[in-house]
């Protein structure tokens, strides 16, 4: 096995409250490069290839930022997609060297992936073609209106102190309660034949939020081995204290002044 990684960093970040998440500082180091570090330090990855934004000022700015770093760890950068993931796993498909027998597609915003869950999915990988990692779902599942309403709750002494007399609450209807009984959350990284993975981004309909919906839609088997609760894929600023926790970094502000960097 020749494993290629593709880590697609073209994200808007949308969640962030505005910020790129993968350049928040992680122990001194941007988010990305933790992620990146994770294959780099391990045995079965051959080439690392990170697909940044699609607009030629945009990946310029992020090969400023990221390029060097990256590649004195031997990556390899690549313009990613516009919109969506799927455009970004694409194009970054077409910059994976041929003699890749295999490709591993990793969040760029899941620092936490351990050497032990990377040596299960390779390990299953030698023998199945298409391999996800995943958790069971702990809690009660519902499906829930597609819109939401809003509540409002006057209060006439609010007012008077000047906070506007009202607080506003978004409430969906729940459509129905999902058994959870066989159902789990999927996480990354997902390892594919290559072959497979190009022959699933040749459909038509590329609209899916995993790489391993599009191979089950040509009708393959995709195997589900154990995840991590801990290979969380950050999100939202929240998520950063939780990774921090999970690394056992420090915050900046309690790092010694000469390892801030």
């Amino acid at each position: 096995m020749k494993l290629g990684v593709i880590i697609p960093a073209a994200g808007a970040s949308r969640r962030f409250g505005g910020r790129d998440k993968l350049n928040e500082d992680l122990g001194g180091r941007p988010l990305l490069h933790r992620t990146v570090e994770i294959f780099v330090n391990h045995d079965a990855a051959a080439h690392i290839l990170v697909a940044g934004p699609a607009e030629e000022n945009g990946f310029g700015e992020f090969k400023m930022r990221h390029g060097d770093k990256l590649a004195l760890l031997g990556v390899t950068l690549c313009p990613g997609g516009t919109t969506h993931r799927w455009e970004t796993v694409k194009a970054a498909l077409a910059h994976l060297p041929e003699d890749c027998t295999h490709v591993a597609v990793h969040d760029a915003a899941r620092p936490c992936a351990s050497r032990q869950l990377i040596d299960r999915v390779v390990a299953a990988a030698a023998k199945n073609d298409a391999v996800i990692p995943a958790i069971d779902v702990p809690d009660t599942l519902k499906r829930v209106s597609s819109e939401a309403k809003v509540d409002r709750n006057i209060d006439p002494l609010d007012a008077l102190l000047g906070a506007g007399g009202q607080s506003n609450t978004n409430v969906r209807t729940v459509v129905e309660t999902v058994p959870r009984e066989n159902v789990v959350a999927v996480q990354t990284p997902q390892v594919f034949k290559v072959d497979l993975l190009r022959r699933a981004y040749e459909q038509a309909d590329l609209s899916s939020t995993d790489d391993a919906g599009l191979v089950e839609r040509l009708g393959e088997t995709v195997v589900v081995v154990e995840g991590e609760p801990t290979n969380i894929k950050v999100t939202t600023p929240g998520d950063i204290r939780i990774v921090m926790a999970i690394l056992g970094l420090k915050p900046q502000k309690e790092r010694a002044s000469h390892k801030r960097f």
